[in-house]
């Protein structure tokens, strides 16, 4: 997997790294990869084929049929590769090892879309106030992605977070979304997330982690004193 640099999306990914919406934060990203895989990748891809083969081999037949299609079919293995593959990039400091094919759902395009440009109205406001009326945030998203995986011969794959150790599972976490967008004829992959984090839990969480370092202060000094 290589990260392809494209600087419409780079802009798009600077924004919404960290966008402020008043009670809540949104943090978001948008990146494309080349699904060549070659070095450590590749090492890592015979590694996650032989589990899903391993995977394959204790299911009854008719169970082999994925959201990614059928895992006896190589072309199926390689996608649900390349979506894992992905994440592992996007992601170096967490383990997806355990990620199954059912924490994966193929979606249709024009429905994808809709609940991003829901979800995405206030953030739209925030990109339209710095940088002017005339750009919409929702158009140079889906214009950048089309230009690097051409959207309509894409097939998309939503990602639902549901192991120990997710990125996603945030405290405070108002709503989230995982989207592939993959055009294997390309070997292409865009990958599109976003969760909003409510602020209050956030300083909930700053508090307790004030509180745990003076505790941590007050132990550490007790101690002194008793060896003194």
């Amino acid at each position: 997997m290589k990260f392809l640099e494209y600087t419409p999306l780079a802009r798009i990914d600077a924004f919404l790294r960290s966008v402020n919406l008043g009670d809540s934060l949104l943090k978001g990203t948008v990146e494309a990869y080349s699904c060549k895989v070659a070095g450590i990748d590749k090492k890592l891809s015979r590694s996650l084929e032989q589990e899903v083969l391993d995977y394959l081999a204790v299911l009854p037949f008719n169970m082999s049929v994925s959201p990614v299609g059928p895992l006896s079919s190589l072309a199926s293995r390689r996608t649900l590769i390349h979506l894992i593959l992905t994440l592992t990039h996007m992601y170096p400091d967490y383990d997806f090892s355990e990620i199954r094919p059912h924490h994966f759902s193929k979606e249709r395009l024009c429905s994808v879309q809709l609940k991003i440009e829901n979800y995405l109205l206030e953030t739209a406001k925030v990109w339209a106030t710095e940088f002017g009326e005339d750009t919409h945030l929702l158009d140079c998203i889906w214009s950048s992605i089309d230009e690097v995986t051409e959207l309509e011969d894409c097939d998309v794959y939503s990602y639902m977070p549901g192991f120990e150790g997710d990125p996603f599972a945030e405290r405070g976490t108002i709503w989230s979304f995982n989207y592939f967008f993959y055009n294997w004829k390309l070997k292409r992959i865009v990958y599109f997330s976003c969760r909003c984090v409510s602020k209050l839990a956030m300083d909930d969480d700053s508090t307790c982690e004030i509180v745990s370092d003076n505790d941590a202060d007050f132990i550490s000094s007790m101690d002194m004193e008793e060896l003194m």
